[in-house]
């Protein structure tokens, strides 16, 4: 049955907010466990600040972006000022979703894993096996 897409509305930040908790949920438990703080936040795009510290000029080049210092390289003794933070960036995830044609939780949930996958120090072979483990 086809969807009736004349009174459709773009999902929310709060619909993305569900989105990212569900991928959040499938998550392995260790490797939830191991996140610990990390914050995910939902936000239509990059700050200006941000895509300038990244040279990058349009903002629905950016999905994602992890902020803070990696597991692979913080130390004990050291004291973070502010949370590790995974921000997913709505209106990039949609434009990005428009133009793959695959489906809008998969693409969110694949976001979110490769910012966390930072948050680790995984590699991109470690990341797909995590994304292969929750999608099925």
């Amino acid at each position: 049955m086809p969807i009736d897409w004349s009174n459709a509305f773009a999902p929310s930040l709060a619909d993305f907010e569900m989105l990212a908790q569900t991928a959040w949920n499938k998550l392995p438990a260790e490797f939830r466990t191991m996140a610990g703080d990390v914050i995910i936040r939902i936000e239509d795009f990059a700050s200006d600040d941000i895509l300038d510290e990244l040279d990058i000029e349009d903002p629905f080049e950016l999905t994602g972006l992890y902020q803070g210092v990696s597991l692979d390289r913080k130390s004990v003794t050291e004291t973070t000022r502010e949370p590790d933070m995974v921000f997913l960036y709505r209106r990039a995830i949609l434009d990005e979703w428009a133009s793959e044609g695959e489906e809008l939780g998969h693409l969110v949930a694949h976001v979110l894993v490769h910012e966390i996958g930072h948050h680790f120090g995984f590699s991109d072979d470690d990341m797909e096996a995590i994304e292969t483990r929750i999608s099925d």
